[in-house]
């Protein structure tokens, strides 16, 4: 029996992941909703799955305040979760609750959909989940869609060289009267 991996992703209308403008977080749009949604996400019982640069980003904005109590609840909820880390290049995390793999991630996600007794989520990790969706591992694509556009500002295009896909979307929402929250199953598209 296989668990299901979903793919976690923040977007701008334009398709970024982030920003290096002076939006702030959640490029400003964050509300109630939002954040109670998030926490609900984060209090699921599930894996996190982080690629190598997703996780030292994280790392670094943890660190740049010592305050737990800073985050929203969800962030840390979510940076607590067990973890695993795909990477060459780290080694000992120092975290009790990851573990960092070697390898080729679709080996190593493939094998983890098959052990795992959770759900597998992965937030963020650009290049990792196009891999993963290009070899067919992502069961569901959570797009949280924040209303802007950041043509100038934006960073890291979400599906930039992805296979041709098709989604049904399978569950929606509004948050905050602004924000989209949009899950779809892929399908690799059929070019008959």
């Amino acid at each position: 029996m296989s668990t299901s991996y979903t793919w976690d992703v923040f977007s701008s209308i334009d398709g970024f992941g982030s920003h290096h403008g002076d939006w702030g977080g959640y490029w400003g749009k964050q509300g109630p909703q939002l954040l109670a949604r998030r926490l609900e996400i984060a209090e699921q019982p599930q894996r996190m799955i982080f690629g190598a640069t997703t996780y030292r980003t994280h790392v670094q904005m943890l660190a740049a305040d010592s305050d737990p109590e800073a985050y929203d609840p969800w962030v840390t909820r979510m940076w607590n979760l067990p973890m695993t880390v795909i990477s060459s290049t780290l080694h000992d995390l120092d975290r009790a609750n990851a573990t960092v793999v070697s390898g080729d991630g679709v080996e190593i996600v493939g094998g983890l959909k098959r052990e795992s007794p959770v759900p597998l989520r992965s937030h963020g990790s650009l290049s990792l989940n196009r891999t993963l969706l290009a070899a067919g591992l992502i069961d569901f694509l959570h797009l949280t869609i924040f209303p802007v556009l950041t043509g100038r500002t934006g960073d890291g295009r979400i599906l930039d060289l992805a296979e041709d896909f098709d989604l049904e979307l399978v569950e929606q929402r509004t948050l905050d009267g602004r924000t989209q929250e949009l899950i779809y199953r892929p399908a690799r598209h059929d070019r008959r």
